[in-house]
């Protein structure tokens, strides 16, 4: 054929064949379009752990002042400023010379109030001893009685005396009451000291405390999940697992020790506290950290990736499909996230299929090609525009979802 010919029946079947062929395959032009292919996840109903996470501050255990008992001239700081000391340690020495001089002379009044003391009781036996052969009255065995018991008193304020004083020296060295890191001293060697002066401060720093709020309407909702049989566990044997500001978890795991009874008015939260092993000080007081509380357990529930859940004008709901792969609206309640799934508490149940993946394409009552698959866990990417699919699809198949409801 010559060129010239084929040229001019390839232009008279663009000006008329194809025209024809595309109003044929367009919209309303008798040819129906093929069903949206999308992923769809048959929903099954298993044990699903549940976690909470909140926003912490690290706190010591116990905070000790040391301050002195007794006044006297600072002679020694017995350790570095900063470091560890264990209970019982020496921490400072106060001038002993002044309370050993008490101990002497109260060990000396002591002495003298025994003697007075062993007088006075021979001289009541032996003024017994008259009485009973009748050389003297009884009036005189009444004096000899009076002087044993003033003795006696002497004696017990002696002993007193001397315990006082034997104090004052055991004062005069300065002991770690409680294990811990110390401060900077708050006074320098070769100060005069009065009873009470601060001296220097220990942080107990193991175990460590960890501090943080939850809301109320939350607090209420894990009691009352626990309480009415809806979740498996115990408040008492929740876990607590910290998170560094970094992104690493701490290594020991601890326990909730105390929650508060009240709510803070101003922020509508109850203040609870974990306490945790803390040997190598890693947890450190005014430290922000972040606190993962486990142990609570939802028996038989269902769960769904976020990307299946919709937004419409009557609430939340997912597409499911039935056995002929027809679109429906299910209406459901969400109860909380679990990384990057969803926990539903009503509306689904095992055995249910819905649309994971291609919802932006899915219409109420209308077939789909489905595929068996499991939907991107989140942070994981996802083909196409699919990402932002749920939102526009709700934007889209609102009126459609109302009127399917």
């Amino acid at each position: 054929m010559p060129r010239s010919s084929l040229l001019l029946s390839t232009a008279v079947f663009l000006a008329f064949v194809a025209p024809a062929l595309a109003l044929a395959q367009a919209p309303g032009g008798g040819a129906a379009p093929p069903p949206p292919a999308v992923t769809v996840a048959t929903v099954k109903a298993e044990n699903v752990p549940v976690t909470f996470e909140y926003p912490a501050r690290v706190a010591s255990s116990r905070e000790v002042e040391v301050r002195a008992q007794v006044g006297g001239i600072l002679l020694r700081r017995a350790f570095n400023e900063g470091s560890r000391v264990n209970e019982g340690d020496l921490l400072f020495e106060i001038d002993r010379r002044p309370f050993e001089a008490q101990v002497a002379l109260a060990e000396a009044q002591l002495q003298q109030a025994q003697a007075t003391q062993a007088n006075a009781v021979r001289t009541q036996e032996r003024t017994q001893a008259l009485v009973r052969s009748g050389a003297t009255s009884t009036a005189t065995l009444d004096d000899a009685t009076s002087q044993r018991l003033l003795a006696d008193a002497q004696v017990a304020a002696a002993e007193a005396q001397l315990q006082t004083a034997t104090l004052s020296l055991d004062y005069a060295s300065v002991e770690a009451p409680a294990s811990g890191i110390t401060s900077l001293e708050q006074v320098p060697e070769g100060s005069l000291l009065n009873t009470g002066d601060l001296l220097t401060r220990i942080t107990q720093l193991d175990p460590a405390y960890v501090n943080f709020s939850a809301a109320d309407s939350e607090a209420f909702s894990i009691r009352n999940m626990i309480e009415s049989g809806q979740a498996e566990g115990s408040l008492d044997q929740l876990r607590v697992t910290v998170r560094f500001g970094n992104g690493t978890n701490y290594d020991q795991t601890g326990t909730i020790d105390f929650t508060s009874s009240n709510i803070d008015q101003s922020t509508g939260t109850i203040l609870s506290r974990a306490v945790l092993p803390n040997p190598d000080s890693q947890l450190l007081p005014g430290q922000f950290v972040r606190v993962e509380i486990e142990g609570i357990v939802v028996p038989n529930a269902v769960t769904i990736p976020t990307e299946a859940l919709m937004q419409g004008p009557q609430g939340t709901f997912v597409y499911t499909l039935d056995d002929k792969n027809v679109a429906a609206v299910r209406p459901v309640t969400v109860g909380r996230e679990l990384e990057g799934r969803l926990l539903i508490s009503d509306g689904l149940k095992d055995g249910d299929r819905i649309v994971t993946i291609g919802v932006i394409k899915v219409r109420p009552g209308s077939p789909v090609t489905p595929t068996e698959g499991q939907a991107p866990q989140q942070g994981q990417p996802q083909a196409g525009a699919e990402g932002a699919a749920p939102q526009q699809a709700a934007a889209d198949a609102a009126p459609q979802a109302g009127a399917a409801q």
